[in-house]
């Protein structure tokens, strides 16, 4: 069993039937179910993701990943220290392409010690973290 961290590139690759990453993200999936794997994510994560299914998808698309993909996953609320921190990361990283939701993740990682995480966003990876697929 593994425990991830899940982002919004692959909860959006898991919902989008026309995302190249479709294929990929929904084996994994379904492969990581069955072996009875943990994911979980940040409220931060599932605001972008929902506004980004809604705004590319629509409202019916934001409820089949409400009704099918949010009840599998163990949301953690972000609490002020870590937003703070984020927020100091994303002015230090002094990046355009690196965003306040994925420094809010790489805190939430490191605060829960996870290493793997499920994402199609290159910046897990150059922040050292086990990408998967």
């Amino acid at each position: 069993m593994v425990t991830a961290f899940i982002d919004t590139s692959a909860m959006f690759a898991l919902v989008d039937t026309a995302n190249e990453d479709h294929p990929s993200a929904r084996q994994l999936w379904k492969t990581s179910m069955e072996r009875g794997d943990e994911f979980l994510t940040n409220n931060y994560v599932m605001v972008e993701c929902i506004a980004l299914v809604q705004n590319r998808l629509g409202l019916a698309v934001v409820q089949r990943l409400l009704d099918n993909i949010a009840p599998l996953l163990h949301i953690v609320w972000v609490d002020q220290e870590q937003h703070e921190a984020s927020i100091k990361n994303v002015i230090y990283a002094n990046s355009r392409n690196l965003s306040l939701v994925d420094c809010v993740s790489f805190e939430t990682m490191r605060h829960l010690d996870i290493e793997t995480v499920f994402t199609f966003d290159k910046h897990f990876r150059e922040q050292g973290f086990t990408v998967i697929p």
